[in-house]
């Protein structure tokens, strides 16, 4: 009985033995070299000799072994229990119906029509969800290699004609499937493109890779003898990344060519590449899911402050696109996430450069941004309107431009905690 379940629930994975036993010896290990480390330096009040240094870094990399050792056991395990549809391309579900103990002679004729039938349907629905994945993989695909290709080679405007063709291709035929398509993949580009442009304005703003001590680290410093073990861990840092240098893997070879030759063109690129994919998104119903990601991208919007003016324009038009669609009445928008676009995003409004031979944008359209924000900012509570205007006025105050203006929304909030304080 129990083999019959297993089969069709697929729940045959179990934890290889060897795993097991690799972690049981690194625990070991790494609580006796504890034990040994610890009454070391009890019994010896002295100064740590080079041997307790290095039984020390033994038992440090012994833990994180262990802990990564751990964390794959659970992902391998999870992922070897999946459903055999997914395997077997969903034909197990139709084989279970075609393997049913009913005989025909007990159900009469009945029974096989309806088998075939439903056998038919159940193939229908497994060719239409793969056709589907299948496409998205396919869009997501061509979208990626848009992100590689450099602007200047002719195929760029062939791969982009070549996204654009697949995509009104879907959105021609008006299945609901299809648009879906068309939104996956989208969103997976702009997730996509806005890393790459992180990571380029990253490597920008610190040349020569030192970014400073990371929030691990930081945590760690904060815990009673944590400086000792921070720089520990930063030296076994330094010796994995001086390794990891020798090997030549796609994505140095990518950082390589592109962000240390020319990282202006390069970040100016993406920055076109993600405006392109935004309008995209709106165009197809997915424009929930880049207001969703821009209002997470706080690193992002902190290094567009610095950021040369034509990387500048394309993100302030981005966030400018985005702020428009804050106030459409046919899109459910979280609080949360209006919140977090305006706290984020306001401040370089302020300080963004007016660009080179025309304006970034027109006086209309930041007229429209303008009554947007006052929109919005006037359905917050209070509170959340004192941070967001407060985050405006520090910028603004200090910003050469004069946009964005929400001086009517600070004068009404003013007035409406005066009320508060009256009553």
């Amino acid at each position: 009985m129990a083999t019959d379940l297993d089969r069709p629930y697929g729940c045959t994975a179990k934890p290889s033995s060897l795993l097991n036993s690799i972690v049981m010896s690194i625990a070991n290990m790494a609580g006796k070299m504890l034990v040994s480390t610890s009454s070391s330096k009890a019994e010896n009040t002295e100064k740590w000799k080079l041997t307790d240094h290095l039984r020390f870094m033994v038992m440090l990399i012994s833990w994180l072994m262990l802990w990564v050792l751990r964390f794959f056991m659970d992902l391998f395990s999870c992922s070897m229990i999946s459903p055999p549809d997914y395997h077997l391309g969903g034909s197990s579900t139709v084989r279970r119906f075609q393997l049913s103990p009913y005989s025909s002679s007990a159900t009469g004729e009945a029974l096989p029509s309806s088998g075939s039938s439903l056998d038919l349907i159940l193939r229908n629905r497994v060719d239409v969800g793969l056709a589907a994945k299948a496409l998205v993989k396919a869009l997501t695909h061509v979208l990626a290699l848009l992100n590689e290709i450099p602007a200047s080679s002719r195929k760029y405007q062939y791969t982009m004609a070549m996204a654009d063709q697949i995509m009104e291709d879907n959105a021609r035929h008006g299945h609901s499937a299809l648009l879906h398509v068309n939104r996956l993949a989208l969103a997976s580009s702009f997730t996509r493109t806005s890393a790459l442009l992180y990571r380029c304005l990253q490597v920008q703003t610190s040349p020569s890779g030192d970014y400073g001590d990371s929030w691990h680290l930081r945590a760690i410093k904060a815990i009673p003898f944590g400086s000792c073990i921070a720089s520990y861990m930063k030296a076994i840092t330094m010796c994995l990344n001086a390794a990891f240098s020798w090997f030549d893997t796609a994505t140095t070879r990518f950082q390589r060519r592109d962000y240390n030759v020319e990282p202006d063109m390069m970040a100016e690129k993406l920055a076109q590449e993600l405006l392109w994919v935004t309008n995209k998104l709106r165009c197809y119903g997915g424009v929930n899911e880049a207001l969703v990601q821009w209002s997470l991208a706080s690193g992002l919007a902190s290094l567009s402050l610095n950021a040369s003016p034509r990387v500048q324009g394309s993100v302030v038009k981005i966030s400018a696109f985005l702020f428009r669609e804050l106030t459409r009445k046919d899109l459910e928008i979280a609080r949360q996430v209006k919140f977090q676009l305006l706290v984020l995003w306001t401040p370089l409004f302020c300080h963004a450069s007016n660009g080179h031979a025309y304006p970034i944008l027109t006086s209309f359209q930041k007229a429209e941004i303008e009554r947007a924000m006052d929109e919005v900012i006037s359905n917050f509570p209070a509170m959340e309107q004192e941070l967001i205007l407060t985050t405006w006025l520090e910028n603004y105050a200090v910003s050469v431009s004069d946009w964005p203006n929400l001086r009517l929304a600070y004068d009404r909030w003013c007035q409406s905690t005066r009320e508060m304080v009256h009553h």
